[in-house]
């Protein structure tokens, strides 16, 4: 029994020994080896019943497409933000519209495609549109997995070079970089994955099967760089251009007879080439507008070498931009009627002033000027379009798309302080700087109009509080004179300052005149701008005009 204690003590450290190694390989063994584990798939693709989640450029976003009979469906107004904002959705006449350079496209919800299937579908309030009518008009690249458990789409917008790679053998692909992490799928040897980022040690990949994770790189074959072409047909605008820079003055009409003045305004300047007269106003909702139109006027214009871009305005407080311009009907109404007008006056272009709409008016109103621009350029009129100077708050307005179907954009350099507002110069020179910049980044140069004021403010500060009146350059000049105002000069303002002081009140202006729009002048030829435009004609002396003329 002695000599057998020895042997069995052995025996069961051995015992421990092993058991101790096998824990140890164990943990080792869990810690290095890669898991085997599978993703859920339903989280990874964040799957709902009935529903496709939608990839953007390699993305997964949070809305959902349709997937109906046998086809997938895009939310509208997520292919509005992120892919094509000319779809349009008329709310009112339950009508998708989409407007090409030279026609109208439309479909209702009873509306199929070529192999029988709805183009759209309605669910309450929100529009879908079906993956083939998306892709026809929009320059993407798509993929669907309509057929898998976890449908998905992948939409490209992008047409950047892309890295590939082949796999060198079946490896996982797993929802994180490293081997513990869940799998979503598996790379099959010889299959293609574009890479989408590059680590030290693993690459994030997309897999011929839809997927999106991370392959350890020692499985990954020598990239390859792929340049992605696009196939897409892009509309093409074409736009009328004058020859020579453009010098526009609008001139204000009221009445008949102030179509009477044309003539003697017009001699008073010089290098003009275009009369804008206010003659069209919005009169209410149903697209009518009032016309002061006169085809004398226009023969005169004619005559003295001037094309007439007449303007409609919507300052009518019997007008609501947005009941106008939704119903497709209506705005359809309203450009039939401007192109009639057009037609009897014989005018060469139409000049659209739309001020103070309100945000839910954005997109009816740029839907409006894309529709009047394939009038406008089927009979050959020059289509203006007035805007402010760019902020946060007339986004809405949407200049790039305006720069895209108008002939010319006008921006509005002026205003830069009002009645109402803190005092300040109507147009300052960096104010108008920053509003030429600021509408380039969207309007391309040889679209672009700079419009300068022939006006300034008087300023008067009382017991009452602040207030102010518009003189026009001839006005401010008289103030001027008749109190022996002294004019200072500011070099950074771009204008000069006067003050006028009297019992119980201080008035002052930053006065523009000739000195003020020669530096304007010059930042329209600084930029390459299309011209320049000047509110109003018959407010200004006679030396402005010598002022602008570099232009010429």
């Amino acid at each position: 029994m002695r000599r057998r204690m020895p042997v069995l003590i052995a025996l069961v450290l051995i015992g421990i020994v092993l058991v101790g190694a096998g824990i140890l390989g164990w943990k080792v063994a869990e810690r290095y080896l890669p898991t085997k584990e599978a993703a859920n798939l339903d989280e990874v693709f964040d799957c709902e019943e009935g529903k496709v989640s939608i990839f953007l450029n390699n993305e997964l976003r949070k809305e959902k497409a349709l997937y109906v009979d046998n086809q997938t469906y895009f939310p509208l107004d997520w292919v509005n933000a992120y892919l094509n904002e000319r779809y349009y959705w008329d709310s009112v006449e339950q009508k998708l519209v989409y407007a090409m350079p030279d026609q109208i496209l439309s479909a209702t919800a009873q509306s199929e495609g070529s192999d029988g299937k709805k183009l759209l579908l309605l669910e309450g309030e929100n529009v879908y549109l079906s993956a083939g009518l998306l892709i026809q008009y929009t320059d993407l690249r798509m993929e669907l997995f309509e057929a898998s458990e976890h449908k998905r789409a992948f939409v490209d917008s992008l047409w950047e070079s892309e890295e590939r790679a082949v796999f060198r053998r079946d490896a996982a692909v797993r929802e994180l970089g490293g081997a513990k992490s869940p799998v979503i799928t598996t790379g099959q040897k010889g299959e293609e994955a574009v890479i989408l980022e590059r680590l030290d040690k693993w690459s994030k990949v997309r897999t011929v099967d839809g997927c999106i994770g991370y392959v350890s790189n020692r499985h990954l074959g020598s990239v390859q760089t792929v340049e992605q072409v696009s196939s897409f047909v892009q509309p093409e605008y074409t736009h009328i251009s004058m020859e020579e820079p453009v010098c526009l003055v609008f001139h204000q009409v009221t009445n008949q007879d102030a179509n009477n003045n044309l003539e003697t305004l017009i001699a008073k300047t010089e290098g003009v080439n275009v009369v804008a007269p206010t003659w069209f106003s919005l009169k209410n909702n149903n697209g009518e507008f009032s016309s002061l139109g006169s085809i004398s006027y226009v023969e005169k214009a004619h005559e003295l070498g001037l094309q007439v871009w007449a303007l409609l305005d919507n300052f009518s407080t019997d007008v609501n931009s947005k009941t106008l311009l939704t119903p497709t009907s209506v705005r359809q109404r309203l450009i039939q009627n401007l192109i009639s007008e057009a037609k009897r006056l014989n005018l060469d272009g139409l000049n659209m002033d739309f001020e103070g709409i309100r945000e839910e008016a954005g997109v009816p109103y740029v839907q409006f000027l894309r529709e009047l621009s394939i009038a406008c350029r089927r009979e050959g009129l020059v289509l203006s379009i007035d805007d402010y100077v760019p902020t946060e708050s007339t986004l809405f307005y949407n200049r790039k798309e305006q720069g895209t179907v108008a002939d010319y954009v006008i921006v509005m350099g002026y205003d830069e302080h009002y009645e109402g507002g803190e005092a300040g110069p109507v147009a300052s020179l960096s104010f108008v700087e920053q509003g030429i910049v600021d509408t380039l980044r969207e309007v391309p140069k040889e679209r672009l109009i700079n419009a300068v004021p022939f006006y300034t403010r008087l300023w008067t500060e009382s017991e009452e509080g602040l207030r102010s009146k518009a003189l026009g350059i001839r006005a401010a000049q008289n103030w001027v004179n008749d109190n022996q105002v002294e004019l200072t000069w500011d070099e950074n303002l771009g204008l000069s300052y006067g003050e006028y002081q009297t019992e119980g009140q201080l008035q002052y202006l930053w006065m523009e005149n000739a000195e003020s729009l020669r530096k304007k002048a010059e930042l329209v030829e600084k930029y390459e701008l299309a011209g320049i435009a000047c509110w109003k004609l018959g407010l200004e002396t006679e030396d402005v005009w010598a002022a602008i003329q570099p232009l010429q």
